[in-house]
């Protein structure tokens, strides 16, 4: 398994993981392709490969010294095997590279597998948006150091 920054030729790869991932609210392959291609210049995309094939994407966003995680997708075949894990690694990485101090994220409330996944990987939370998703879902806004100590 190997994590790199996404390009063009990812982006049918990434808009499926995005449907995959979220359903409805998977973002659109326009935006989709305006962050892979740099056209939105905040926006770091990466994907998770396994033999060659794009199983998984991360989209963070990175200003001053905040990094927000916006996205964390594996494919529901390659789940429980660490990339989620090694995702998130790289995100962390690329944004300390970058000059981020924290990174934070929102989750649905009702998420209870991510809001483990987070709070085993150092965050806690710091918020929480009601009726923040399309479904009127409450999000929960998390936050980490992007450097801890061990």
């Amino acid at each position: 398994m190997s994590v790199r920054p996404a390009t063009e030729a990812d982006l049918a790869a990434v808009v499926a993981s995005e449907a995959a991932g979220f359903g409805v609210d998977a973002w659109s392959e326009g935006l989709v392709a305006e962050g892979i291609a740099g056209r939105l210049p905040t926006v770091r995309y990466l994907v998770a490969e396994v033999d060659g094939r794009v199983v998984g994407h991360a989209v963070a966003s990175l200003v001053d010294d905040v990094a927000e995680l916006q996205r964390i997708a594996v494919d529901p075949e390659q789940r429980r095997q660490g990339l989620a894990t090694r995702l998130l690694a790289d995100v962390l990485e690329t944004a300390g590279r970058e000059g981020a101090a924290r990174l934070l994220l929102e989750v649905r409330e009702d998420n209870v597998e991510a809001l483990a996944f987070y709070a085993a990987h150092g965050f806690v939370e710091v918020g929480r948006r009601p009726r923040y998703y399309r479904s009127g879902a409450t999000a929960v806004v998390l936050e980490r150091p992007v450097r801890m100590e061990p």
